[in-house]
């Protein structure tokens, strides 16, 4: 049998992906996304459905494809398992951030505390989530937790995962959810339903709606994948069309008063003339860009990346899909427009992608870190690093 993706996600700082297989799992660099380093690989035989990596720290969760109720903590540069963890069904999703690890079973959600992996909070009787589908905040000063608040409709449920207490309800659709996305800051939710013809975009604080964008009329889609920018300027939508749309999050224009004129008032005579449907239509904003991939009806995953270095600010849109590619697109930032594929990369089976020095190629977890020291090498994981773009040097003595 051949190696099978089962898993592709990016970090929280769209630095490196996760990638899990049916023969193991990998992490790649994508900091410099023209050239990608294989930061490590790990063969395992019971296959993996699963792998967060903490920002560029070496911790990283994972979970089997033959133990899908086990949730496995390990620091994988020392080949070691930190802690494991079994659940009552299977784990569907996992994120962490500096502050918190949540894990999501179907009808109920876990909030450990990720510095020491206590429990601090359980959710249960939540709304049936077959998918898993979940985000939480990259900023470990908030934690919000987002999650379907509904089975039928799509409500969402923001909760702030720091302080253990629920914060906003959200009534984002009229179907159920798709698809889920915080802001880094974690101001901002992104949300699709699986109509997935519109994108809405709330405050997290208010549940104002700040934006709405329209990513098709003519047929509806399963929307896969929705990332925002470092910088807010952009936010990027996957489906199972072979269309990724990229939309501009403009701040509103300022109104000013002045005397309409008998064109404006005569367009504001027809929007009023006609039903709320249509109106609608016309307030929601297009595409600024778009991807056409080679695929379509294939899962994948999106960010929207600034490469390092450039004067330009060069930006990137980047597309893993579980057909075992990554393609790396260029962002025209000021004419959008269609965007050109730059680099292809493999990151199954034989890859293009160089290792780093010290990479594993079949190291087991066989050792487990003593008790005495085993949270230790949590808490200096979570530590915040002086500079984001490399490890974290208390994991590297």
């Amino acid at each position: 049998m051949g190696e099978e993706l089962l898993y592709v996600q990016f970090n929280q700082d769209f630095t490196s992906l996760g990638v899990g297989t049916n023969n193991g799992w990998a992490l790649v660099s994508v900091s410099t996304p023209d050239n990608l380093d294989r930061i490590h690989e790990q063969a395992a035989t019971d296959g993996v459905q699963i792998v967060e990596r903490l920002f560029s720290s070496s911790l990283v969760a994972i979970v089997s494809l033959q133990s899908p109720r086990k949730l496995r903590v390990c620091h994988f540069k020392k080949n070691n398992e930190i802690c494991n963890y079994s659940y009552a069904n299977t784990i569907l999703a996992v994120r962490l951030n500096r502050a918190r690890l949540v894990v999501c079973l179907e009808e109920m959600l876990y909030i450990h505390n990720i510095r020491d992996m206590k429990i601090l909070h359980t959710i249960r009787d939540t709304p049936q989530n077959p998918k898993g589908l979940l985000a939480l905040s990259v900023n470990a000063d908030n934690s919000y937790l987002a999650y379907p608040g509904s089975a039928s409709t799509g409500q969402v449920q923001v909760f702030d995962a720091f302080n253990l207490q629920a914060k906003i309800v959200i009534h984002a659709h009229a179907s159920p959810l798709a698809a889920l996305a915080f802001n880094m800051s974690g101001t901002l939710l992104a949300t699709a339903s699986q109509k997935g013809t519109v994108i809405r975009v709330f405050n997290t604080n208010s549940g104002n709606r700040l934006y709405e964008f329209r990513r098709g009329m003519k047929r509806c889609a399963s929307i896969y994948s929705i990332a925002f920018s470092s910088d807010d300027a952009f936010l990027a939508v996957s489906s199972n069309t072979e269309t990724v749309h990229v939309f501009r999050l403009e701040a509103p224009a300022e109104v000013k008063e002045e005397t309409p004129t008998p064109t404006a008032s005569w367009m504001e005579w027809v929007k009023s003339s006609l039903p709320s449907q249509v109106t609608e239509v016309w307030a929601q904003g297009r595409a600024f860009a778009t991807i056409t991939t080679p695929f379509h009806d294939v899962r994948s995953v999106v960010a929207v990346t600034t490469v390092p270095g450039s004067e330009e600010g060069k930006v990137r849109v980047l597309v893993a899909s579980y057909d075992g590619f990554l393609y790396i697109y260029g962002l025209n930032t000021q004419e959008g427009g269609e965007c050109p594929l730059l680099k292809q990369h493999k990151l199954v089976g034989e890859t293009d992608v160089r290792k780093s020095p010290g990479s594993a190629g079949t190291a087991s977890y066989a050792g487990i870190v003593k008790d005495s020291d085993k949270m230790a090498e949590m808490r200096n994981a979570v530590a915040q690093p002086t500079d984001a773009s490399v490890d974290f040097p208390a994991l590297d003595k």
